[in-house]
C-alpha cells in the first residue's frame, strides 16, 4: 500500500456507457410502455442498480480505495435503429 494521507483532495469524474439490445418486438413493447413491465419499471430498476454499483466500486475492483462520491447520474435513451436502450453513467 502507498501512503496517500498527505495528498491533497482532488475532484475526479468517471463516465461509463453501455447499450442493452432487445429483440425488435420486445423493444417495441418496452418503449410503448415507457419501460414499465409487469414487475415494474426497467429503467428505474437499472437506475437504482447503477447507483448501488457506483457506491460499491471499491468492493468490486481489487485494490480500489473507497472514494467519497458527490453525485451519481444515469441517463437512458431509446435507440429505435438498434432496438436498444443506451445507458450513460457519470460519477463525481
Amino acid at each position: 500500500m502507498v501512503d496517500v494521507s498527505g495528498k491533497t483532495a482532488s475532484t475526479r469524474e468517471a463516465h461509463a456507457s453501455g447499450q442493452v439490445v432487445f429483440p425488435a418486438d420486445i423493444y417495441t413493447q418496452i418503449k410503448a410502455a415507457d419501460g414499465m413491465t409487469k414487475k415494474g419499471s426497467i429503467t428505474q430498476t437499472a437506475h437504482i442498480a447503477g447507483i448501488m454499483a457506483a457506491k460499491r466500486t471499491h468492493d468490486l475492483i481489487p485494490l480500489c480505495h473507497p472514494l467519497p462520491l458527490d453525485k451519481i447520474s444515469l441517463s437512458f435513451a431509446y435507440d429505435d435503429a438498434k432496438h436498444s436502450i443506451a445507458v450513460t453513467a457519470t460519477v463525481k
